[in-house]
């Protein structure tokens, strides 16, 4: 839950994927990947700090306090931020390895990973360049 749980300062900075577990699926099922950049929905509910005790107390992956429910109180947990989300769909990427094995190679998984998820922060370095504001786009 690494994505999900980043604090205001660090967004729009992905962080590594994991262990490649959505790429070896693919590849085990024989279909592409199509990554999707986003940007706005970071500025929609911004993380300001975590609590790690309580997240352990109530046995969640994170608890977060968010500007929404300093501003909003309650509501804040529901309510969002307006802001103008925009998507780019990323060409599909495909894997040349035979569907339905049982392994595939660790490193070739990874590297696909660390790939897919290189042209996503490209992108998103790219949108939000050519972005003019938070609410308009």
């Amino acid at each position: 839950m690494k994505g999900p749980s980043k604090l205001y300062k660090d967004r729009y900075q992905l962080k590594r994927f994991g262990r490649g577990g959505f790429v070896e699926t693919a590849m085990r099922a024989g279909v592409p990947i199509v990554p999707i950049a986003v940007v706005g929905a970071e500025e929609s509910m911004p993380i300001l700090a975590r609590s790690n005790t309580l997240a352990r107390a109530l046995k969640l992956p994170f608890v977060p306090l968010t500007a929404n429910m300093v501003l909003l109180g309650p509501l804040g947990l529901v309510a969002y931020f307006p802001a103008k989300f925009k998507l780019r769909v990323l060409d599909p990427v495909s894997f040349d390895v035979p569907a339905g094995q049982e392994r595939y190679s660790r490193s070739r998984v990874m590297d696909e990973s660390e790939a897919i998820r290189t042209s996503i922060q490209d992108a998103l370095y790219d949108m939000l360049s050519r972005r003019h504001s938070v609410w308009f786009g």
